[in-house]
Parts: C-alpha cells; structure tokens; sequence
C-alpha cells in the first residue's frame, strides 16, 4: 500500500501506522483519515498482522482536525458528515479490531487525537507528551467518542472537568488516571513500545481478539450475559491451535510458540 498522510510497515506481524504530517503536528485532513480507514481495515483483513500499532511522526501523536483542511467543493464543512463518513468508522475500526492496538503517543494528542489514542487497548506515552481535549476551546463538544471514553475512564465529574476547563493532562497524571498503561522517557520511548508491540505480536491473537470483545461487552450489560458470552467464547479458544500449543507447551516446561490462530 502506498499512502501520502500516514506510512506503514508490517514486520514480524506488527503492523505500524505512523501518522505523517508532521508539519501539522499530524492534523487530520480529508486525505489522512481516509487512509487511516484503508489502513485499519488492511489490518483487519490481513492475517499476517498480529498487532498494531498507531503514532504519529515528529513532535506530536495527532492534534486532531486540521483546521485549515477546506472541504473539496468549498463552502461551510458539515461537522455531522466529518464525523459519520471519516471519524466515527475509524473510531469503530480500532474498536473492533480483532488484535491488540497499541496507541504509541510519542507527543501530545489533542482533540479526535486524543480520542484515536483512547480508543486503542494499550496506551505507551512519552513523558514528554500531553493530553489536550481542546474541542471546548473552539466552542465544539468532544467527539470521536471521546465523551464515552472520558465518562468510562474518568468517571462523571471528572470527565466533565476535563471537557470543559481544557486543563491539559502530562504524562504522569495520565498515569496515576489510568489513562495509559505506561510512561516512558523521551529517549526510551521507542525501544519500550516495540517492545511492547512484539510481545503482544508473539501472542495468541485470536483469543486477544476474544478478550477485546468481552471486556467491551462487560461494560454495558448483565453477569449473567456474560457468563454466557465467556462459556461461548472459551469454547471457541479451545479448540484453536494456540490452546494446543500452550497445553502441550506448559507440559514440556518451555515457552509457547503462538501463531495467533
């Protein structure tokens, strides 16, 4: 795939998405996020991609909407169209990926940035980043999902806090919040999200994939629901080749070698 607003790379079944617009502190046009889409569907489809990961090139991970992005035929942009044709799919995409993805937020991620980032699994955050909400700084309401994701995070009152006085969040907070899984030094941040990215990549995908759907399905509905959903799903991770190799692995003494199917 040859893309112009992001670049890509799939080795040893990461798959790295790297948003390219550096410049603009990777602001999202009409160009970036559809090929943000191709890319995560690419993802989606390709079994040879085993992980994901997102971040952005140069300074920043993404400072949402490019404000200076004109739509093609002129005139006032549709904010409801932005969002049901370019962000919300992407939104869902990484949502329902069926693999671990690993939101490397290497510089401050702002706005529908921020919502990317929190939309991930894992979150690694340099610690020289922030998080921005930015919208209410415009006049905009938080979007990209990112109103689901600041209630579930941070709970009611803190959520509307942060959506609403435009406090930036640093990278120790964000931590001590639980908003990301780690905090690394500017100068170890790459080496510890590969790191990262190759662990979950060596792992058992698809029950990754499981895991991913019944902890979202968890928020929203009943115990017994999800005894039912963990019966079903535990059953269909049994019979896969990585429940047989990690039996036959744990009684050989060794280490699994997964092949995430």
């Amino acid at each position: 795939m040859t893309f112009e607003s992001i670049l890509t790379s799939l080795n040893a079944g990461i798959f790295t998405i790297t948003l390219n617009r550096p410049n603009s502190y990777n602001a999202c046009n009409e160009q970036l996020t559809t090929e943000l889409q191709t890319a995560l569907q690419y993802a989606h489809d390709t079994d040879e991609v085993r992980c994901v990961v997102l971040t952005g090139a140069g300074k920043a991970f993404c400072s949402g909407q490019d404000l200076k992005d004109a739509p093609s035929g002129g005139g006032k942009r549709s904010l409801r169209d932005s969002l049901e044709r370019r962000y919300n799919p992407i939104i869902r995409l990484i949502t329902t990926l069926p693999k671990p993805v690993i939101a490397g937020i290497n510089g401050v991620a702002a706005g529908a940035g921020l919502s990317l980032a929190l939309a991930c699994d894992i979150r690694v955050m340099s610690a020289s980043a922030k998080l921005v909400e930015a919208f209410i700084g415009i006049a905009l309401i938080p979007d990209s999902g990112a109103t689901f994701f600041y209630t579930k995070m941070f709970g009611y009152a803190k959520a509307f806090e942060f959506a609403t006085l435009n406090k930036p969040i640093a990278a120790d907070e964000a931590l001590s919040l639980e908003l990301v899984n780690q905090v690394l030094h500017p100068g170890a941040f790459q080496e510890g999200l590969n790191a990262m990215a190759k662990k979950y990549a060596e792992g058992p995908t698809q029950s990754y994939g499981y895991v991913k759907l019944l902890l979202q399905n968890a928020q929203s509905t009943t115990l017994e629901h999800m005894l039912e959903l963990e019966a079903e799903y535990q059953q269909l991770a049994g019979e896969s080749h990585d429940y047989a190799e990690g039996v036959k692995a744990f009684i050989e003494k060794r280490a699994p070698e997964f092949l995430g199917r």
